[in-house]
């Protein structure tokens, strides 16, 4: 089995790989179809293409897609025939590429295009946080059942409320400590870990969290985010 060199060299001059846009099972049919690095003299792009998919060896068995597409380049003569090369050397030298290089770019450019709108119609994957805040009581005689449930009735899309206990503060006074899951949309205080993709207008302060929480001014004393980590 062998592969078609001068149809896969005009293929790959204007794609990165036999299909698609990432590496596939295509790519690893004709990859071993052809054994051993191409003379980039005479096929400089399957060369190129050639020393990227050889680096994704270790990958070669989990690509995704199917190898059908790679069978177009299956077959036929590995390197262009004696009558191919005798139609090289009429080739105008002094031709001009300008309309091939516009061809070329505009191809390119569409191939480009439908990548983006591609990606950009992918459903945006939300990330989550589990954040342990505490919430202080003005003193001793605060009613911390009454502070945790006006803490719970609280209720904004991607925040979750989780388990909660009582620690002591000292004279008899003890503080909520209080776990919750935000989503990303819930996140604003600590905007250096979201995508940049993400704008501050699309999202929730947990600032804004804490001073809902304070309005219960007959139990909350203050609040603070004891610790924050990312699922």
């Amino acid at each position: 089995m062998s592969a078609n060199l001068t149809k896969l060299e005009e293929h790959l001059a204007t794609r990165s790989y036999v299909e698609g846009y990432e590496p596939s099972q295509a790519d690893v049919q004709v990859f071993v179809a052809i054994g051993s690095v191409p003379d980039a003299t005479k096929n400089p792009h399957v060369a190129r293409w050639y020393t990227h998919i050889k680096s994704y060896a270790s990958e070669h068995g989990s690509l995704p897609g199917s190898s059908k597409a790679g069978e177009a380049f299956i077959g036929g003569d590995s390197a262009p025939t004696a009558a191919a090369e005798d139609e090289d050397d009429e080739v105008d030298l002094f031709g001009s590429d300008e309309e091939e290089d516009a061809e070329a770019e505009r191809i390119k450019a569409e191939r480009v295009a439908a990548y983006n709108a591609k990606k950009a119609n992918k459903p945006k994957t939300i990330a989550k946080s589990v954040v342990i805040l505490e919430v202080k009581p003005w003193d001793d005689e605060t009613d911390m059942k009454a502070l945790e449930d006006s803490v719970r009735s609280i209720e904004q899309e991607g925040l979750v409320w989780g388990a909660s206990k009582l620690v002591a503060v000292g004279f008899g006074i003890k503080k909520l400590q209080i776990t919750l899951v935000i989503g990303l949309s819930s996140l604003l205080h600590f905007t250096t870990c979201l995508p940049t993709s993400i704008t501050e207008d699309e999202l929730v302060s947990l600032d804004d969290l804490q001073e809902k929480i304070a309005e219960f001014e007959d139990y909350v004393q203050s609040t603070d985010v004891a610790s924050m980590q990312k699922l």
